[in-house]
This record gives C-alpha cells, sequence and structure tokens, in this order.
C-alpha cells in the first residue's frame, strides 16, 4: 500500500481539516479520454482518485487492531474548496423554509368602514383604520413566502461530499464492532467508551454507520443525551455534519459503503459519454435529413 503524506497546512470551514495540498504524495490518477462527434476533438478528463491517511482501526476497548484507507473521488486541489463551499451553501440554502409572511393593509381583517368623515374634523383624511400607519395595521413591503432553493448537480453534490469526507478524514477513527455492545441504555457507559477511542465528549464528533450495521435502541438511547454527537446513516450522511465534526468515527461497513458509492467509476462515465455521443449523432443526422 503506497504511503501517505499528510499536509501540515490546515483549511477549514468550520472546525475540520479540509483540503489536502498538492504536495500529497502518490495519489491515484484515472485519465479517461472523451471523443465528441466525428472524433477529432479529444480533451483530457482527469477523473482523481486519491487514498486517504492511514485511518487507524480500534476494538471496542480501545486497542489498536489494523489500519485501512479511504479510496474516493476527490475534486483537483485548485479547485476544491469551491466545490465544497457550493455544496455546503446549496444545502443551508435549499433547507430555509421561506415561510415568513406578513399582511398588507388589504389582507388585515377589518378596516372596511371609513373611521370619521372626510372633512370639518381638524384631523387628517383617513380612509380605514388598517392603515400602516395605525397599530393593527398592514405591514409596508414586508416578507412573504420565498423560495429559496438553488440547483446543484447530482454529481457536482456528491463529489463535494466524498471530498470533504476524503481531506477531513485525517480527523477519522474506525471502531470495530461496537453497534451491539451496549446491552442497557446507559450513557456514562458511552462516554467510557468514547474516551477509550481518544474522543473527547466536549468535541463534536460524527458517527457514521453502514446500510449492514443494525443499530440497535440502547446505542441510540446511550448516546442521545450527549449534545455534541452526531449519529449518522447512509440515508442521513450530509456534508454540513462531516465539515462540523472535530472528529469522525466509521464502521467498517461504513467504510465499505463510502469506498463503494463514492469511488471512481470510469467505466459508468464512459457509458454515459457514449450515450451522449449516440445522441448528439442521431440530432446531427436528423437534421442533416431536414
Amino acid at each position: 500500500m503506497a504511503t501517505m503524506s499528510v499536509a501540515s497546512q490546515s483549511i477549514s470551514f468550520f472546525s475540520s481539516s479540509i483540503f489536502f495540498s498538492s504536495s500529497t504524495k502518490n495519489p491515484k490518477f484515472c485519465l479517461a479520454l472523451k471523443c465528441r462527434g466525428n472524433g477529432e476533438a479529444l480533451s483530457l478528463n482527469p477523473i482523481r482518485s486519491q487514498l486517504s491517511p492511514p485511518i487507524p482501526v480500534l476494538s471496542f476497548t480501545g486497542e489498536k487492531v489494523g489500519e485501512t484507507f479511504l479510496d474516493l473521488k476527490s475534486a483537483p486541489p485548485d479547485t476544491a474548496r469551491s466545490v465544497v463551499h457550493r455544496g455546503i451553501v446549496t444545502d443551508q440554502q435549499n433547507s430555509r423554509r421561506g415561510t415568513a409572511s406578513t399582511l398588507t393593509r388589504g389582507e388585515v381583517r377589518g378596516g372596511g368602514k371609513k373611521p370619521y368623515q372626510q372633512k370639518e374634523t381638524g384631523h387628517a383624511r383617513r380612509g380605514s383604520q388598517r392603515t400602516p400607519l395605525r397599530p393593527g395595521g398592514g405591514v409596508i413591503f414586508g416578507p412573504k413566502p420565498k423560495d429559496w432553493s438553488i440547483k446543484i448537480n447530482r454529481k457536482e453534490k456528491k463529489l463535494a461530499l466524498s471530498t470533504a469526507i476524503l481531506s477531513a478524514a485525517v480527523n477519522a477513527v474506525i471502531v470495530d464492532e461496537f453497534v451491539g455492545q451496549f446491552e442497557k441504555p446507559k450513557t456514562k457507559e458511552f462516554i467510557a467508551a468514547m474516551k477509550r477511542w481518544g474522543l473527547d465528549p466536549k468535541d463534536k464528533a460524527t458517527f457514521l454507520f453502514g446500510g449492514d450495521d443494525e443499530v440497535s435502541e440502547n446505542l441510540i438511547l446511550s448516546s442521545r443525551n450527549i449534545r455534541t454527537l452526531k449519529m449518522l446513516t447512509p440515508r442521513t450522511l450530509n456534508l454540513f455534519d462531516v465539515l462540523n465534526a472535530d472528529k469522525l468515527v466509521f464502521t467498517r461497513s461504513a467504510v465499505e459503503y463510502l469506498n463503494r458509492m463514492y469511488a471512481v467509476n470510469i467505466e459508468g462515465e464512459e457509458e454515459e459519454e457514449e450515450s451522449e455521443g449516440n445522441v448528439e449523432e442521431s440530432e446531427n443526422g436528423s437534421s442533416d435529413a431536414e
């Protein structure tokens, strides 16, 4: 297995160490050639797969039993920050409900009768009690329901998540076979286990389980009172909790899931490119026939 050197420079959005520098040794590069149209124009599209630093594998008692790696798709160093930034901005903006709403003077209940006559009162003329100038009236230029969501490509969002996980792997550990170790709900036992794994209960930690892990109810009850803890599954895995964590804790099943779902798949991408080329050729043929 190739040895990896971890960059000393720490660049982070929140508290995690994000993005390897270009001095990382021995990255794996998979190159795919794109051929468009008649095959004359060839462009080199680098699909970058990179090994993480060695991640220690710990037993439930805290003993080191081995090491493993994450082999994930990663954005190039010069664009990694922008890709992850766009991913986190999209997630946070799409989570806004946009339901803030106020009533205008035409929507406030009441105010149909003229308060007093137009003239000969010595007061300013007033046509409604629901004017914005009086208490209980409408609101001028107040907020209305709004859609804050923005679009991001599916592959770009997936690349942002894999890049963040790979770069935050320097602060990750793998705990083997601890899912079924809790016979009864006990927060004190879970905190003791975290200390054995080198985790400070006061630091933010994100646990990721794989699809094959059967998370027991005792484990959930033992950890739910720890405010700095996040328990994620493949269904709830998100970019914010990865970036916001000081420590990442994986199970073996989670590592297998990440290496399977976020690895470089050249065959699948080549099939997509061939299908795109066939569509373009069919469109060109139909236009020539016309």
